[in-house]
């Protein structure tokens, strides 16, 4: 079975059960696990290369207005690699090829292949994609292993929390800075599994902008900053900067964090447990091992 993964999630789930070997094409975000570095890939983006967050989303809110898609798929490379299996989603246009286009091409295929969508926004629904990719490639066994996994380190986290009646620290998960977003989806699941309370207490919706005002009147104890797309360096320079700024100023005294959101906090794959176990540390240090600094780190 030839697999063509186009969100990097999917990569991470195929890579997880085992079939790294399937895997013939990869997106130009998939950096996980490092064997899929030597994947063609084939799609790019049409974002500027930068981590100005405000520089980000004027172009895509520039794109989106002209209705242009934020993603290219490279067909030629594509048709060549004679795909079985392409893997998408439906999730978010902002962080992966649109379904549509991935149908489209498909389509135009010749054989056609099957085209598995993902769209998890809970625990359970990205258990649910990792069975919906377990399926198509026939390896219900691997995927009734890994899950198993999740679900008892993911219990580890919760019996360790409730021996210790450990505190439950008021937790702002920062998607995106400017504007500010908190994080949705899987995420106020993740901070309420590790052991924390979310200030928006509304799981599995989509990320929201939130005005600054309202923000800090919620009164978090805890704030990470893991903006969408960036690793843990990444999220430590911008919350660095956003220290800085007169607007930012209530965070002191806070506990604030940077965390490697790319593999911990939004994409919809395995690894959402790693975070939840990262925020645990969080949150309750004295109960787990001490956090590996290129999961997370303190900035203040």
């Amino acid at each position: 079975m030839r697999l063509v993964s186009l969100l990097p999630a999917a990569t991470e789930i195929v890579a997880l059960l085992g079939a790294t070997d399937s895997l013939v094409g990869v997106t130009h975000e998939c950096d996980y696990p490092e064997v899929v570095g030597s994947r063609a890939r084939v799609t790019r983006s049409a974002l500027p290369d930068t981590h100005d967050p405000a520089a980000i989303d004027d172009a895509v809110r520039a794109r989106q207005t002209e209705g242009l898609a934020l993603f290219a798929l490279d067909e030629a490379r594509i048709r060549a690699l004679h795909p079985d299996v392409l893997l998408t989603q439906a999730l978010c246009d902002v962080c992966a090829v649109r379904e549509s286009d991935v149908r489209a091409l498909a389509a135009r295929l010749s054989p056609v292949p099957t085209v598995v969508t993902l769209g998890g926004t809970s625990l359970d629904g990205i258990y649910d994609d990792i069975r919906a990719v377990a399926e198509v490639m026939q390896a219900q066994d691997e995927a009734d292993e890994l899950l198993a996994g999740l679900h008892d380190r993911v219990r580890h986290v919760h019996e360790t929390l409730k021996a210790a009646r450990a505190p439950r620290p008021r937790v702002a998960l920062i998607e995106w800075t400017a504007p500010v977003y908190l994080a949705g989806h899987w995420a106020p699941e993740q901070i309420r599994r590790a052991g924390g309370i979310d200030v928006r207490e509304d799981r599995g919706s989509h990320s929201v902008p939130i005005p600054m005002d309202t923000l800090r009147d919620a009164n978090p104890e805890v704030v990470v900053f893991a903006p969408c797309g960036y690793g843990v360096q990444t999220a430590a320079d911008e919350a660095r900067r956003c220290l800085t700024m007169p607007e930012w100023a209530w965070l002191a005294g806070r506990a604030v964090w940077a965390m490697d959101a790319n593999g911990l906090t939004t994409r919809p794959g395995p690894r959402v447990v790693d975070g939840i176990e990262a925020l645990a540390r969080l949150f309750n240090p004295s109960l787990f091992s001490p956090i590996d600094p290129r999961h997370a780190v303190r900035i203040a």
